[in-house]
């Protein structure tokens, strides 16, 4: 699962052997707000230079739903990339940017 917000970029996934989820982020400012704001009790961040994704914490599922259910009651704002431009700033507006412009090709039928 990808997760885009306004405070971050994450990729969840379940690691065959492990119990936990596994949150990984690109920067490691993502994961401190994810942490700071919705998931206090994940354990630390770990890093690692030989991954795709440099930052992990593990986290139970149910854990994470209940992020998830937060991060949902949260929004409040009627445009995503307007909204990602003003926390973040405008060079990750058009990072997300480009990212919408891949999957609108989806849409468009300009890929398959």
């Amino acid at each position: 699962m990808w997760l885009m917000t306004d405070f971050g970029f994450f990729s969840i996934v379940k690691k065959e052997g492990e119990e936990h989820l596994c949150v990984r982020a690109r920067k490691k400012e993502d994961l401190l707000s994810l942490k700071q704001r919705y998931l206090p009790s994940a354990g630390a961040i770990e890093t690692s230079d030989y991954t795709d994704y440099r930052y992990r914490v593990h986290v139970p599922r149910e854990v994470f739903a209940e992020a998830l259910t937060a991060i949902a009651l949260d929004i409040d704002y009627p445009n995503f990339k307007s909204a990602v431009a003003r926390k973040q700033g405008k060079p990750r507006a058009r990072v997300y940017e480009d990212v919408w412009q891949r999957l609108y090709d989806l849409q468009s039928g300009d890929c398959a």
